[in-house]
């Protein structure tokens, strides 16, 4: 049995999305000792921003014609599509950054689908997958950047309808409040997002094991 486990926060040691992550997968490990965790940071360890377009002009070149970039991106993508694959659960830790993806998380992404065995391939069919996304501020019906979040939606939409996942989607709001003092007057509601986000991560960690 292996554990899937992609993180992409820049935040280090304080990063929200990484905390959730970790209690998501301690309840998992503690049901399930032993497990093989595969893990990939994006942000630590990033992907060479070039592989992808490689990758892509590799695979319309005939094979005794590809460049050693060319072959090394291939395989970079045949790597990224085979953990996917080989996952019997995930856990994804993709936070929010600049209103959309980063652009580690959407390198692994082109690179993973460029990894395919074949166009639409769903690299994560039915394997139980949870989403942790976090965002500094709020973007909620009726917040001054209601619609600005461009990550949640494009993301969700990728693991489950592109790659197939059985998706539970974790949120957390409002982690700027108490490191940027223009958002003080939301530290009550930060905290009980917080507090409900973990509440929501330990009970997703014990569902992926069931």
């Amino acid at each position: 049995m292996t554990l899937l486990r992609i993180d992409s926060s820049i935040q280090g040691p304080n990063s929200a999305s990484t905390q959730l992550a970790d209690q998501v997968v301690a309840e998992f490990t503690a049901a399930k000792p032993g497990v093989d965790i595969v893990s990939r940071h994006l942000a630590q360890q990033p992907l060479p921003s070039e592989a992808w377009p490689n990758a892509i002009g590799a695979a319309y070149t005939p094979e005794d014609q590809r460049s050693p970039e060319g072959l090394a991106a291939l395989a970079i993508a045949a790597e990224l599509a085979d953990e996917l694959r080989g996952a019997d659960h995930a856990v994804m830790a993709l936070p929010l950054y600049n209103w959309g993806v980063s652009q580690h998380v959407k390198t692994w992404i082109d690179l993973a689908i460029a990894g395919g065995t074949a166009p639409g391939e769903k690299l994560l069919e039915g394997t139980p997958t949870v989403l942790l996304t976090t965002r500094g501020g709020a973007y909620g019906p009726g917040t001054p950047k209601e619609g600005w979040d461009h990550n949640i939606g494009y993301i969700s939409r990728i693991l489950g309808e592109v790659w197939g996942a059985e998706l539970t989607v974790i949120e957390r709001e409002f982690t700027l409040a108490g490191v940027n003092p223009a958002m003080d007057a939301f530290l009550d509601v930060a905290a009980q997002v917080k507090q409900d986000a973990e509440e929501a991560a330990v009970k997703a960690g014990r569902a992926l094991a069931s």
